[in-house]
């Protein structure tokens, strides 16, 4: 048996063991850690789509109102027209999706620092509608009264149901995610990042592809927010503001995003840090800057880089060198 054929068997094997746990571990988790858990998958999902948008090389920090938009398109049509989670889900990915192709054409005319600010920009006027057009929005307010569905007796409203309603529509949306980015569009995504010039003179729209990874991940940010405020039932302006948005690029950062999975990486292992200092509210803030200093510093490409770093220490992968030929 070849070594190719054991490391399939092996990953195979420890993949069927974590879906195991993560099917396994609302059971055992008390009442306020199932939601604890419930908005990790969230999460999950909302940092996979912005590591989408950033494998051009662009770093936005609009991502979390395009989350919002597609909480407040979700809320909206649940209690003006009375739409069911099925519908207000997709709809919410294709709003958010439609307002990230408006945003285009001023943002992505934008490259590095200057589309930083200016998707800031864009995210705080959008923030801005929300807090004062009170009739439709709610102001600070916000909007309530948006309710998971009932469906063959089960109600989602408990944690444990809706926890495993969230893992099934994540794992499909990180499936797609996960295909995109190993497809041409990802593999011409990575040109630009790295050699955009070389790749617009063999004839890549750059401009076309960034704002396709942006319309995706906005797609994508936006199913999360409605899987979010379906459970939550409220949602404000405030949940979106720059506060969550420093997270999702903490988040990104440590875990690294080299690989796909690394974001995944890095929201699991800072929310369960997070859980732990929960005690030292005042003193959250410096924490987490002493963790993204520490891993800018240390782990330059983040936790996803542990493993290699573990082999390389411990020699593990090295293949012996045999000893140089001499003439007898």
């Amino acid at each position: 048996m070849n070594n190719k054929s054991i490391l399939t068997r092996q990953n195979i094997f420890f993949g069927a063991i974590f879906f195991a746990i993560i099917i396994a571990m609302p059971h055992f988790l008390k009442f306020h850690h199932q939601d604890l858990l419930i908005f990790l998958t969230v999460n999950v999902l909302v940092v996979c789509s912005y590591r989408l948008v950033t494998l051009t090389g662009e770093w936005s920090l609009i991502h979390a109102v395009m989350m919002g938009v597609g909480t407040y398109t979700a809320t909206l049509l649940f209690n003006h027209y009375d739409l069911a989670m099925w519908f207000t889900i997709p709809m919410a990915g294709l709003v958010s999706g439609l307002v990230a192709v408006l945003l285009c054409f001023p943002l992505l005319r934008m490259t590095q620092f200057y589309f930083l600010i200016g998707s800031f920009a864009a995210g705080e006027a959008i923030r801005l509608i929300w807090i004062y057009h009170v009739g439709l929005f709610g102001g600070t307010s916000g909007l309530r009264g948006v309710e998971p569905p009932i469906l063959f007796g089960i109600d989602f409203l408990d944690p444990i149901p809706y926890y495993y309603l969230t893992l099934a529509v994540v794992t499909l949306c990180l499936i797609l995610l996960y295909r995109i980015e190993n497809s041409r569009v990802g593999l011409t995504l990575h040109s630009i990042h790295w050699k955009a010039p070389l790749a617009e003179s063999v004839g890549v729209n750059a401009w076309k592809y960034r704002a396709l990874a942006f319309i995706l991940g906005s797609f994508f940010v936006g199913i999360a927010g409605a899987l979010k405020v379906h459970y939550i039932g409220s949602v404000t302006p405030n949940q979106f503001g720059i506060g969550y948005m420093v997270f999702i690029l903490i988040w990104v950062i440590v875990g690294g995003y080299n690989k796909f999975y690394g974001p995944i990486i890095g929201v699991i292992a800072l929310t369960v840090f997070d859980e732990s200092i929960r005690s030292f509210e005042v003193l959250r803030p410096a924490i987490y800057g002493g963790v993204l200093i520490a891993s800018i510093l240390f782990l330059p490409l983040g936790l996803e880089s542990v493993p290699g770093k573990l082999k390389a220490w411990f020699g593990i992968g090295r293949t012996r060198q045999e000893p140089p030929l001499t003439d007898q």
